[in-house]
């Protein structure tokens, strides 16, 4: 299907919605996320003390820390942020360290002071919210955590009870248990995470009162914070039917840790939570990236299709990522950087909602956890001469210059066309974008090339295509087909001339939009809010 962008208009009655509706799905769709990792982001004194992740201690971010630092995240183009959990931790020093990253919850029902306070954690949310942001917060409901009082070679280990509130008592969970099948779903479920060092204690949610209790504590934390949306940590270790129940409390969106590379065995929890994080094509992503030339980039369009008829919903809700806390940083394998700009690339092109993890952005290396949780305010959070920072504020603009354009985008499947001549490249088509990535690197002797078919009906004869990336142009054949050669192994994002604005921020002399369409949108959406206030006042 060719496209007139030109006349492309987002229709009143869906800008309404988004204007009405600030926590659901669809409107979430509309952001990209920046994760933070609160005790490793930034401190609310300003200062920059040393920090050692292979300590595994507290380095002492706060939220303070982030409302200092919003600009930051923002002039990136981000418009909600993740943050760690945010309740009581197990206090002090435990076999696997402190709980500095959150998910070792103590008591759910008082928040974590190492982070701030109540009023610092309203602060952030309202803080985010005059900003036009977003606040996303993570939530553990699998399990609780207490130091054993008894030695570890005694089993079934005991706990003081009374410090795991609300909870109290050892009736309150599974019968402990480590886990030892993965194939077995009865296991997974009720048996525990962690070791007789550190032991999760697993909540019995098929307890009645626990499941009350949940529930309960979901709608007051959203509530009382002001909370726009909810990543799930360890949800696949909850048996499914207890999650319709848990959203619709929340009334927020709400996206689960499904740690695992199978769309079939994920698929099944994007019904009762509104959706996943994307692991089974990250894993795609980064087995096709970071194994160069080998990599077969195939496997990613693969994988894609299969989630896109598997999830509820598609992969629209999906979260899509290529670094998080859980997973080794792209440049702890791969130093080249036309690699890593294709990796990056990926969250923004598809069909998912963006996530970048903090660091990304300022070429950050760590490992597998801990070292992938490093403190950013050892970067300055600089961002002049940061050609990753650049990278992202670019990707941010095209993805909002492609909403306001093509008004069928957010519903638009991503679709692929084959290049059966290499397994190195991947073209991936979602109007008005037309992304070119490639897993061949810089080097000198590397070369990759996409062709688009004339019957890929993408585009008319002579058209001009500007890769907004580099502002490059190119220009489609008599019969619409195209050949593009890759240029030091780096990644295109193309979009028709007619789809970028000459006043705005994207290549802006070789744009040939009459005017801006976001402005446009966002006037009709102005007009379509004003006259529903008229109306209301006349009632």
């Amino acid at each position: 299907m060719k496209y007139s962008w030109a006349t492309t208009v987002v229709a009143s009655s869906s800008l309404l919605a988004t204007a009405v509706s600030a926590a659901s799905a669809d409107d979430w769709t509309k952001r990209s996320v920046y994760q933070v990792v609160t005790d490793r982001f930034a401190l609310g004194n300003g200062s920059s003390p040393s920090c050692d992740t292979s300590q595994k201690k507290y380095c002492g971010g706060n939220w303070q820390g982030i409302i200092n630092h919003l600009d930051y995240i923002q002039d990136m183009g981000f418009d909600a942020i993740w943050i760690s959990p945010v309740v009581e931790n197990v206090q002090g020093t435990t076999t696997e360290g402190e709980a500095y990253h959150g998910y070792w919850p103590q008591n759910i029902n008082s928040l974590n002071t190492n982070f701030g306070s109540a009023d610092d954690l309203k602060s952030l949310s309202s803080a985010l919210h005059d900003k036009g942001m977003h606040l996303m917060v993570d939530v553990v409901v699998n399990h609780v955590v207490a130091n054993p009082t008894n030695t570890s070679s005694v089993w079934p280990e005991t706990f003081d009870y009374s410090l795991l509130q609300p909870f109290g008592a050892a009736n309150s969970f599974h019968t402990q248990c480590f886990i030892s099948d993965y194939n077995n779903q009865t296991d997974v479920e009720q048996c525990w995470l962690g070791d007789s060092g550190l032991p999760l204690l697993d909540l019995d949610t098929e307890n009645s009162t626990v499941v009350d209790t949940m529930y309960s504590w979901i709608k007051n934390l959203v509530s009382d914070y002001d909370i726009d949306g909810l990543r799930v940590d360890t949800a696949k270790h909850i048996r499914q039917d207890f999650w319709p129940d848990f959203a619709s409390n929340a009334g927020v969106y709400t996206v689960a840790e499904i740690l695992i590379g199978n769309v079939t065995y994920a698929a099944p929890y994007t019904k009762g939570l509104d959706s996943v994080l994307d692991y089974p094509t990250y894993y795609a992503v980064y087995n096709a990236f970071t194994n160069g030339t080998s990599g077969n980039m195939s496997t990613i369009a693969e994988m894609v299709n299969q989630a896109q008829d598997q999830y509820n919903h598609g992969t629209f809700y999906v979260g899509s990522f290529v670094e998080n806390q859980d997973n080794p940083r792209i440049q702890s394998t791969v130093s080249d950087q036309a690699i890593v700009k294709n990796m990056m690339t990926w969250p923004f092109i598809n069909d998912g909602i963006p996530i970048l993890y903090y660091g990304q952005e300022q070429g950050y290396q760590g490992g597998n956890d801990p070292a992938n949780r490093e403190a950013l305010w050892l970067s300055g959070f600089n961002t002049e001469n940061k050609p990753l920072v650049t990278h992202v504020k670019t990707l941010n603009a095209a993805r909002k210059q492609a909403i306001s354009a093509n008004s069928s985008f957010l519903t638009t499947k991503a679709s692929f066309i084959s290049q059966s001549s290499s397994t190195s490249t991947l073209a991936i088509s979602k109007p008005p974008f037309l992304t070119l990535l490639t897993n061949v690197g810089s080097g000198s002797s590397s070369s990759a090339s996409w062709s688009i078919p004339s019957s890929a009906g993408l585009y008319s004869g002579k058209e001009t295509l500007v890769d907004v990336l580099t502002c490059d142009t190119v220009t489609t054949e008599d019969d619409g087909s195209l050949s593009v050669s890759a240029s030091g192994g780096l990644p295109k994002v193309l979009m028709p001339a007619e789809a970028l604005s000459k006043s705005g921020s994207l290549c802006g002399s070789q744009a040939s939009g009459a005017m801006g369409l976001r402005g446009l949108n966002v006037g009709m959406m102005g007009a379509a809010v004003g006259a529903i206030l008229a109306g209301m006042m006349l009632v």
